[in-house]
């Protein structure tokens, strides 16, 4: 049983007659005929009464309002097609950086769904190592990963875009560490007590772990809760730029330059598994979102290609691999 004999039966009950159900659907009344027959011959009896008014049987009064509903169902399932087609119907799965989820991710993430408001959106927050198991189980359909992926996880792996942001040395106003005008990284070893050690890359950065050891006792702790200690006043630290740009915007927090201190930066990507397809309407709708997000932010880095573990980040000095959020 098909779309059209359901549609000729559905039309023949309401007109009770075939030759005008045909020209409503813009048949010919032998179509008609045939797909009823058709349809007969599938339920194994008849469904109308022939004669001088066409009456539905009993049999046909115990299908009609099932082939009603499935004729309504079919014409939604359609509809949400058409609607995936253009990216206005679906799923997106995205995994993220916790360390990004607020700056690049949030505003791209609020335009997409206010944009697409018939569009699933699940999105799911970690590090690096989850994000990539999400990826290759294809649990999530893009996921952003600090760049570049070792081999060979690069294998398997595609970038979309490629994001480049300083990593930013903040503390609270007023503290001893922003109250000298040309701070040195021996000052800020002294002055800067405790200094937090976090993890923005696919491991420590050797010269912010140094830095973090000659001030004293290190603290190791969660990036919210960093930010947190440091909007108190509690300790300085070595920030991605998007992950405290409103606290630098409010005033709360504000940016300490170190006259001998090299510019470093965080390397992050985009990426998608090698041979998942490609992606929906919906998927690349968020791409672009997330494209113009960090061209706003002036993080994008230009340029696509494979996910590669040849490459180092401009400014960056090698670093031992450990956890990265």
């Amino acid at each position: 049983m098909d779309r059209e004999q359901l549609a000729a039966f559905d039309q023949v009950a309401r007109e009770a007659s075939f030759t005008r159900a045909a020209i409503a659907l813009g048949l010919g009344q032998p179509a008609v005929s045939a797909r009823i027959r058709a349809l007969e011959d599938q339920v194994g009896g008849a469904l109308f009464t022939r004669g001088r008014r066409v009456a539905l049987t009993a049999l046909g009064e115990s299908l009609l309002p099932y082939a009603r509903r499935a004729l309504e169902v079919l014409s939604e399932g359609l509809e949400a097609a058409r609607l995936a087609q253009v990216g206005q119907r679906g799923r997106v799965r995205l995994g993220t950086l916790g360390s990004v989820a607020g700056g690049l991710v949030g505003p791209a993430l609020g335009a997409f769904v206010r944009g697409h408001p018939e569009v699933e959106c699940l999105v799911r927050a970690g590090d690096h190592e989850r994000i990539v198991a999400l990826l290759l189980d294809g649990l999530v359909d893009l996921g952003i990963v600090t760049w570049p992926c070792p081999e060979p996880v690069a294998a398997e792996l595609q970038d979309v875009l490629r994001f480049h942001e300083p990593v930013l040395l903040v503390a609270r106003p007023g503290h001893p560490v922003t109250t000298r005008a040309d701070l040195a990284a021996d000052e800020l070893v002294r002055l800067g007590r405790p200094m937090f050690r976090l993890r923005w890359w696919q491991g420590q950065h050797p010269l912010l772990t140094r830095l973090a050891e000659q001030a004293g006792t290190p603290v190791e702790i969660p990036m919210e809760t960093a930010r947190a200690l440091a909007l108190e006043g509690a300790g300085v630290g070595f920030f991605v730029r998007t992950y405290v740009a409103e606290d630098l915007a409010r005033g709360t927090l504000v940016e300490v330059a170190v006259r001998d201190l090299p510019p470093v930066f965080r390397d992050t990507a985009l990426v998608r598994r090698r041979r998942g397809g490609p992606l929906s309407p919906a998927a690349a709708a968020l791409v672009e979102l997330l494209r113009r997000q960090a061209a706003a932010l002036g993080v994008l880095e230009g340029g696509r290609g494979p996910v590669s573990a040849g490459r180092r980040s401009r400014g960056a000095a090698p670093i031992r691999r450990q956890g990265r959020r």
